[in-house]
């Protein structure tokens, strides 16, 4: 995944949800969705730490990134465990056709 990340510069949340429904399509969404974000935070905070030594992190924007991510993950988290499954997999679909075509374009 590491390496399609890289190459692409797709965010590693829509491969590896993607990768994830591939290989469980009968898991539900929440549970994919919770277990990409149980990988995404050890990772993040990897790659974060390597930026810090580095010293090439904007502080700015990233209080910027935090503001909106966590209002949007904590929502996001409450209504996951709340809306049916078809229709998560219908706005993860969605979600990943626009991340799919912005990619092409």
């Amino acid at each position: 995944m590491g390496v399609l990340v890289t190459a692409t510069s797709v965010r590693a949340g829509a491969i590896g949800v993607t990768v994830l429904v591939l290989l469980y399509p009968r898991v539900p969404m929440a549970r994919i969705v919770g277990s990409d974000i149980a990988h995404a935070v050890p990772l993040t905070l990897l790659a974060g730490s390597g930026h810090w030594l580095l010293g090439s992190i904007d502080w700015y924007l990233l209080l910027t990134l935090l503001a909106g991510s966590i209002p949007g993950i904590v929502l996001g988290s409450y209504f996951a465990g709340r809306t049916a499954d078809h229709v998560l997999r219908m706005i993860l679909a969605v979600v990943l056709i626009i991340v799919a075509v912005r990619l092409v374009l």
